[in-house]
């Protein structure tokens, strides 16, 4: 009784997190590129590149641990 939408919430949560995938992806593509343009060192840049790259790595991570399909 309490349990039948435990298939359906699952789904849902799965898809939420695919979807934050592709777009910590996206953040983390852009972030390498200015990364990359910038001719000097700066060190907020790099902060941000490996801020990305963590919570990225961290949702994907998780995904795996969950058995998660990501369909491109």
């Amino acid at each position: 009784m309490f349990f039948r939408n435990k298939g359906k919430l699952k789904k849902e949560f799965d898809e939420k997190l695919v979807d934050l995938i592709k777009e910590t992806k996206e953040d983390l593509q852009q972030t390498k590129i200015i990364e990359e343009l910038l001719d000097d060192y700066d060190l907020e840049i790099i902060a941000q590149r490996k801020a990305a790259e963590s919570i990225h790595y961290y949702l994907f991570k998780e995904a795996r641990i969950r058995r998660v399909l990501i369909k491109k």
